[in-house]
């Protein structure tokens, strides 16, 4: 889905069509949870903080989230890909994989189905939608954001390789900023210049990952799409409207999240072994602290008792905007799909 948030709240309220847009944040506190086209024109995005963006887009719009309807919005979108197909592989609320090799419609053609499918989605629900369309699920990622907003991009299988070769590396999707950099320091700059690293290179300088690289950049990427594919984590969060300086206050807010944490652990009917405890401080550096213990938990007594002792385990280094609470190592008897939208104190 294009800007998947903020064209839901422009949809629901015309008054902000055309407008920049911000769904979460404020110009005093929080931080930016998706932004509008038009704010993104300003360098406004997401993650971003709410004083960051407005200092950007002086004239910007921010709005509280809700993500109940945006679930809504998403269920009916995801009713229209299962006219399709039942191999549906959701991401998130606005993104999907689809294999369409064999399809209800008995369509051939994967490019076609796709444009019939953002059509539905613009009749029925009112918003646009990209898609990119090839061999398997690492290149078409790639290429759904090749014609962003409301466009789709083909890669057919004699257009792999030179696809990914005439690519920036900062736009292989799972190459993050910290992998990008160290992939510049050798001379790695496109995915021409990463198909000239042999495999014992790539596995030298970045372990099993270089393996990884090695497939991927000649178009080699076998996951299935996977429609009961297993969450590995489940997780509870908030960020604050004032920053906390005292672990007690901490402690408090540790112990709603927990709550929160349990009543969708109990929902999926899901435990687990690892509790990871997520800090983010004033200065918007992240940090996270975990402990694996010998038996499931999905008591909120549990939760917090593992996440104060962790939370107690050093002292701040400065004050806190945001905890968190995640679960995995999960009991491996789950079979259902969680898509999980985390709340925001905005």
């Amino acid at each position: 889905m294009d800007a998947f948030y903020a064209s839901v709240e422009q949809m629901d309220n015309p008054e902000l069509k055309g407008k920049p847009l911000a769904v979460g944040g404020s110009e005093a506190r929080g931080v930016v949870a998706a932004a509008s086209y038009e704010a993104r024109k300003f360098g406004v995005r997401s993650a971003m903080s709410g004083v960051q963006a407005k200092r950007n887009c002086p004239d910007l719009i921010f709005v509280r989230p809700r993500f109940d309807r945006y679930k809504e919005i998403s269920n009916k979108i995801r009713k229209i890909f299962l006219d399709y197909t039942d191999l549906v592989e959701p991401l998130s609320l606005d993104e999907a994989y689809l294999d369409v090799t064999q399809n209800k419609k008995g369509n051939p053609s994967a490019s076609l189905i796709a444009q019939e499918i953002r059509k539905r989605i613009f009749d029925e629900v009112g918003l646009t939608a990209s898609a990119g369309i090839s061999v398997n699920k690492f290149v078409a990622k790639i290429a759904s954001d090749y014609n962003k907003p409301n466009g789709q991009k083909t890669v057919t299988p004699d257009e792999v390789e030179g696809f990914l070769e005439a690519l920036e590396i900062k736009k292989f999707y799972g190459i993050g900023k910290v992998t990008k950099e160290k992939m510049y320091q050798h001379g790695i700059f496109t995915g021409k210049d990463l198909k000239s690293k042999t495999k014992e290179y790539l596995e030298q300088h970045f372990g099993k990952s270089g393996l990884f690289y090695y497939a991927i950049v000649r178009g080699i990427h076998n996951s299935e799409v996977k429609p009961n594919r297993i969450s590995k984590s489940v997780a509870a969060e908030h960020t604050f409207y004032q920053n906390l300086t005292s672990e007690i206050f901490m402690v408090e807010k540790l112990e709603r999240i927990a709550a929160e944490l349990e009543k969708r652990l109990k929902k999926y009917h899901i435990s687990g072994k690892t509790v990871t405890l997520k800090i983010k401080y004033s200065d918007f550096t992240t940090q996270t602290r975990s402990k694996t213990l010998p038996y499931f938990i999905s008591d909120k007594g549990l939760l917090l008792e593992t996440a104060k002792e962790l939370l107690y385990q050093e002292r701040m280094k400065d004050s806190v905007r945001l905890l968190g609470i995640s679960l995995n190592n999960l009991n491996t008897e789950v079979k259902k799909t969680i898509v999980v939208q985390l709340r925001f104190e905005f």
